[in-house]
């Protein structure tokens, strides 16, 4: 099997430490260079040629998303693998817009981080099981947010009257009947309603009609 040559970017040397602890062991991975600062790493990388790095986000000098930037506009080769503390989504997303490949937190196992290394090695992404669940529940809230802020259609009182009485199963004659108005009227009323909801059926209309409480389902 084919080294992988690595290079660590971390302005601590503790982590720095940690890392090369962890991977010292592991068959065929080199540790062939450490970078202390975003510009180190860059010269190094570029010097260097690994195969994969493993890249802090917070560094002097250069950020590990200008360092991802620089890698990927100048090599789509090497892997990039983010070894970092910072768990909310923008930094995630910034680090994979960039170029990044995976996306660990530095509180990971051994294991997870050779899991991580393998996979990006082979070709795919890769996302830490605390990063999946942030990623996850983002969506989700977002999602609901979306819901909730969801534009609500304006209706008229007389638009109102008529979803009422469409929903209660009445033809457009007994509803101007029932309103005083013409059968033309109800039409267009009922032409308008359904334009502003985007909706071509009663049942949708309905649905919708329940759900912003505008009728109610005993």
């Amino acid at each position: 099997m084919t080294t992988c040559k690595v290079i660590i970017a971390d302005d601590h040397q503790i982590i720095v430490d940690g890392i090369k602890a962890m991977l010292n062991q592991i068959p065929n991975i080199e540790i062939i260079g450490e970078a202390r600062d975003g510009q180190e790493a860059v010269n190094i990388i570029f010097d260097l040629r690994p195969n994969l790095v493993i890249l802090d986000i917070s560094m002097p000098k250069l950020s590990g998303i200008e360092v991802a930037k620089r890698i990927r506009k100048e090599n789509t080769k090497i892997k990039i693998l983010v070894l970092t503390q910072h768990e909310n989504r923008e930094y995630v997303m910034q680090m994979l817009r960039a170029g990044a490949n995976g996306y660990l937190l530095k509180n990971c196992k051994k294991p997870e981080l050779v899991e991580a290394i393998d996979t990006v090695m082979r070709g795919e992404s890769y996302l830490g099981n605390r990063i999946s669940k942030v990623m996850i529940n983002s969506i989700i809230d977002k999602s609901t947010k979306a819901e909730k802020e969801e534009t609500k259609v304006h209706f008229t009182k007389r638009e109102k009257e008529i979803i009422r009485l469409i929903a209660t199963d009445l033809s457009n004659q007994e509803i101007a009947d029932q309103l005083s108005i013409s059968l033309r009227t109800v039409e267009t009323h009922r032409r308008n309603v359904m334009q502003k909801l985007n909706v071509n059926t009663v049942v949708a209309l309905v649905r919708y009609a329940v759900k912003h409480k505008i009728i109610t389902i005993e």
